[in-house]
Parts: C-alpha cells; structure tokens; sequence
C-alpha cells in the first residue's frame, strides 16, 4: 500500500522539459497556452489533414467503448475546439450533460457548441466539486499537462463512483521503421500543410511540437500504472486493430461505493 501512494504522490511528467521551444519546466504552461490561442483558428482544418477524415468516427467510437452512454453527465479535459465534446453530444443526448474545460480560451472560443459549459481551467486543478460527472473524456492533451500523477487524481475526485474515463492518445511507435515513418510525417509533411493551407504563422511550429512531445512522452504502461496509483481500477490501454496501433485510448473507472455494488448484486 505504501508503495502504491508513493507513486500517486509523486510527481510524473508526461515528458521532459522541451527546451526547444521553452526554457525550462516552469515555462510550459505559459508556452502552451500561448501556441495554442495563437493557432486556435487553424486548429480543426489541419487536425482532419492529421486524422485522415476519420477523426470524428473514431472520437465516437471510443467514447463508446470506454462506456458513455445517453444521459450521462461529462466532463472533456483539454477540450480545445470541442472535438471530443462534439461526438459525445451524439452519444449522451443533450448539449447541456457536457462540460469542457481547457486553459486556453481561444481554443474554446472555436468550439461553437451551444449549450455546452465553458470553463477555463487546468487537468491539475479542476474547478469542480467531488463526484460531479459520470464519465470524463480528454482528447490528445495528455501531453501537455505537468504532471499525470495530479491529474488522475483529480479526474477520480469529480467522478461519480462507478464513473468511467476515456483518455485519447498517440503513442511513439514501437518499431523504428513506424518511428521514422511518423516522425517524418508529422514533423515534416503536417507542418508543411500548415504552412500552406493554415493562416497563423505559429501553426507549423504547433505540429512540430507535437511530434516532439510524441517521441519524448512516457510509455504507456507508466501511464497505465498512473492511473491504477491515482486510485482509479480497471485502468489499461486499449488499441483498435481497425486502425493504425499508434493511437491508444486509456480506459479507467472510479469504484464504486460499496453499498451501491451491494445492492446491485441483491
């Protein structure tokens, strides 16, 4: 038990301070927040070059092999411009079970999902009451928090038990000839896109920053492990064999409480 708090305890960045771009781990958040309110208008256009036109089946998808079902109340970390939030709308029903959170107002501010709520906040800290959602989405912003060990913690504070997680992600490639192919492809070819087709100037510079985080982000089991040491069960990764093996989705719950499970099983 003591080993397992101590891991939850501890500080577990999802990658290395990227000095590239910021000069150490205190100039993260601002580097961010800045890159992507500057890149907000730009964002979805290059993100269907990025999904192949698949992104939207595949948000839906996974949202409901995690467990969201209609009625449930969600809560999108990281929400950006609403892309997991749109999908789980089709699923729950009712734009107003939806919730979004995300640091960078001019990311929300593309969203333009009426009756969603908006707020601004960090997956570290967020600024919700105990057992407020039924489930809780994030899609490709795990990256880009400071430290896993805090937000999984937090994102077990605001489920209600029984609640259920869907985590999004792309993962660095096994395989050096997968590495070298989507290194290529996003560092190079993504960018050039951006250059060509996006309007604001910090765009190539967003997704090559994106592969680097990639490369440099921990392995999926470490994140898998976070989450079982942040309290939370059942946690795992999960890869659609229908498509490339490189974008994970991490599945966790918050247990239920013992009178509830009780008297489901009277």
């Amino acid at each position: 038990m003591e080993d397992k708090r101590s891991v939850a305890e501890s500080i577990i960045a999802p990658h290395s301070p990227l000095t590239e771009y910021y000069a150490d781990e205190s100039k993260r958040a601002g580097f961010i927040r800045e890159m992507f309110d500057s890149t907000a208008e730009d964002y979805d256009l290059i993100e269907r070059v990025l999904g192949f036109g698949r992104g939207s089946w595949y948000r839906r998808s996974a949202l409901e092999r995690a467990g969201l079902k209609p009625g449930m109340k969600i809560l999108d970390v990281g929400m950006g411009t609403g892309l997991v939030a749109r999908e789980a709308i089709t699923i729950v029903g009712d734009a107003s079970l939806v919730t979004g959170v995300d640091p960078s107002p001019g990311m929300m501010e593309q969203a333009k999902l009426p009756g969603v709520n908006l707020v601004e906040g960090y997956a570290e800290s967020l600024p919700f009451p105990d057992a407020s959602f039924d489930f809780l989405s994030m899609g490709y912003a795990l990256r880009h928090i400071s430290d896993l060990s805090t937000a999984f913690r937090e994102f077990r504070r605001v489920l209600k038990p029984g609640g259920k997680l869907c985590l999004l992600e792309i993962s660095c490639p096994a395989s050096p000839i997968g590495r070298f192919v989507l290194k290529n492809y996003m560092r190079r070819i993504v960018p050039l896109i951006a250059a060509l087709v996006g309007q604001k100037t910090n765009t190539r510079q967003l997704w090559r920053y994106y592969w680097d985080t990639i490369e440099a982000c921990v392995a999926p089991a470490t994140i898998v492990a976070a989450l079982g040491a942040a309290g939370l069960v059942d946690a795992r990764r999960y890869i659609d064999v229908k498509i490339m093996s490189f974008f994970s989705e991490y599945q966790a719950a918050k247990a239920e409480d013992i009178v509830v499970a009780a008297e489901r099983q009277t």
